[in-house]
Parts: C-alpha cells; structure tokens; sequence
C-alpha cells in the first residue's frame, strides 16, 4: 500500500505540468487513486505494475480534462495563465493532504514548470501535450503513452516530435534556461522602478517588443487583451501605481524562477512571472484570478 502512495508525488508533477492547474492536477490524482481502491484485491493484485497502472489512468484522466479545458477556455473572461507556484519554502503552514504527504513536496520547480514553458504547452493538442511531457520531460517510452493516448506508439512518436516543432517554433525567450542571479537582479530594478513610478527605468529594462498578460477570469479588474511595447506596459504599471495606493511588492520565486507578488492591504492580489533575454524582460504574466492565488494568500511581508 505504502508503495502506491509513494506514486503520488510523480502523479501530481506529470498531471500539473499536463493541465498547468494544480487545482485539477490534484483533483485528477485523487480521480486516479479513487479508481484504483474501487477495485477488489484480488484485480489490484492482478495489476502487474501498479505504478504504470497508476500513471497510464493519470494520463487518461488528465487527456481528457485537457479536452474539456479547450472549451471552458473559449469562454474564458480575457487570457487564461497556469496557475503559479511558489518556492517550496512558502507552502509551510499549509495543511498536509488526505494521505499524510506535505503539498511542499508535491511539485519538483525544474525548468519544465517555468511559466515561458507551460505558455508554449497551451499551444499544443492536448495528445502532443501527453506525448511530449510524458516522453521529454518524464521519459516514458512510447510504447506505454501509446496505451495513454490510444494510439500506436509511431504515432505518438509523431505528436512529441510536433510538439517539439511548436517550441521550436516559438521567441527564444520562451525555451526553458536555468534561472540566475542576473534575472533576480533584473526583477529587483523593476520592483524598485515601479515603486519610484520611474518610467524611464522601466521601459529601460523591458525589451522593445515585451508583451504583458494578465489573467483576472473575469472575477477582479485587469487588461483583457495582451499589452505590446515597453512604453505601453511602462504607462499602464504606473497607471496601476496611481490607481491603487500602497501597493506592496515583493520578491518571490514564482514556479523556480525570479517574481514578484503584489500585495494590497496584507491581501495577495497579483502574482507575477518573468521571462528574459539579453539582459532585458521579455514577458510578464501577471495572475490576478484570485482561484489561482489560493497558494499565495498568507504570505507575510517579509
């Protein structure tokens, strides 16, 4: 039994990087073991290798979700964003889930969860996001996703080589690199130009062609439409600046990489996500649908 619940970790790190969501991954993983202990013991002992078992009904419950997900997302209020993560450290005080595990440990914050990475994942069928992740990034062999997807492992070959064309296909910016101490320094001079509503600073230290994106789900005010251009997106944070006073930022690591959090009256109400080249930011994406802050909502101001 033991060994069961140690597959949970590996569960949760597929079903996330799959559905951007660690709300649905975690609902996906607990559909996967409510499926396993509605069977007798003698069909679990039947089972050759409950872990396969395990991540192959996973990867079918997460196929399917990403199916749905397409639809509800036609209908979503303005950009829809994954849900950020924070640095391990600030999951403490949180409760442990049903079977004992510290949600702390649940998700590895390597370069396969950046916020650049999980962007370009959207672009993808939801059969190229399986066979891509499960194969690329967790190193399944086709043979098994093939009983996933429910197609021939050839032809899951193929959906991970298309999706490997879509990241090929997309800005430098968006392939996943190590984090370094130049990023945190980057996002340091932005939260210290935004805080002296420094505009000059700011639009130094964007790219030319930065974009920005804000996710509210339609739940709290925000940008429904990508905002293109340094100047712009210099304007529109000290437009945001003047609009809500006493704004507090902070520095946090957000899914392994250098963020901020935007606090307002104690209350988490953005998070945000960078990307960068050349010594400039190329990307933000700014989270404000509150559903996805749930992780964030007690953070002290330290």
């Amino acid at each position: 039994m033991s060994a069961i619940v140690g597959e949970r970790r590996q569960l949760i790190n597929i079903a996330y990087r799959l559905l951007g969501s660690l709300t649905e991954a975690e609902d996906a993983v607990q559909e996967t073991y409510a499926r396993w202990y509605a069977m007798s013991p003698r069909q679990q002992a039947a089972i050759e290798s409950p872990g396969a078992w395990l991540t192959t009904v996973a990867g079918r419950v997460c196929l399917d979700l990403l199916g749905s997900a397409r639809a509800r997302r036609e209908r979503y209020v303005g950009e829809w964003i994954p849900e950020p993560l924070p640095d391990r450290t600030e999951w403490i005080g949180r409760a442990k889930d049903a079977d004992g595990a510290d949600p702390a440990d649940q998700v590895t914050l390597d370069e396969s969860v950046n916020m650049a990475f999980l962007v370009v994942l959207e672009s993808m069928t939801p059969a190229e996001r399986v066979a891509f992740i499960l194969h690329d990034v967790f190193r399944y062999p086709f043979t098994e996703i093939a009983e996933i997807v429910g197609r021939t492992p050839a032809a899951c070959r193929q959906l991970a080589s298309s999706a490997r064309r879509r990241i090929d296909g997309t800005p430098a910016t968006t392939v996943p690199v190590a984090a370094t101490a130049g990023q945190a320094g980057l996002v340091r001079h932005f939260k210290k130009a935004w805080e002296a509503k420094d505009i000059r600073a700011l639009v130094d230290l964007l790219d030319p062609e930065a974009t920005m994106i804000a996710d509210g789900g339609g739940l709290v005010g925000t940008v429904l439409r990508p905002i293109t251009g340094s100047d712009r997106i210099a304007q529109y944070l000290l437009f945001i600046a003047d609009k809500a006073p006493g704004l507090t930022l902070l520095e946090r690591s957000v899914n392994g990489r250098p963020g901020l959090v935007a606090q307002h009256a104690g209350t988490t109400a953005t998070v945000a996500a960078f990307s960068f080249t050349d010594g400039r930011i190329t990307h933000i994406w700014a989270i404000r649908n509150p559903e996805k802050l749930r992780l964030w909502a007690d953070h002290g101001q330290s």
